[in-house]
């Protein structure tokens, strides 16, 4: 059997921090924007919501993002009219126009 030997002068890192060190802890909402959910014309209320997307970094951009969500309401809150509450309406996200999302 042969007893093998630390090389000597080689544990350099065990005095040291780890490499990298910790991340900083980021808020995710940090990096979050609200857009405004606008419904169509035939509706009497416009402006229906909010939603929240990633800002735009890089290739990924904000708005590709919102293209194509869809979103559920109530009828009682598009037409304001309580009598149609029981109906409910899917809006999907068309068109993005600065910070409203046109469905």
């Amino acid at each position: 059997l042969r007893a093998r030997k630390m090389a000597v002068g080689k544990n350099k890192r065990l005095t040291k921090g780890k490499k990298g060190g910790k991340k900083k802890v980021v808020d995710p909402f940090a990096r979050k924007d609200w857009y405004d959910i606008k419904a169509p014309s035939v509706f009497s209320q416009r402006s229906v919501g909010r939603t929240l997307i990633t800002k735009t970094t890089g290739t990924k951009i904000a708005s590709e993002g919102l293209k194509g969500r869809v979103f559920e309401f109530s009828l009682a809150d598009l037409n304001k009219d309580e009598d149609q509450a029981f109906r409910k309406m899917k809006l999907r996200v068309e068109d993005v126009q600065g910070r409203g999302c046109l469905g």
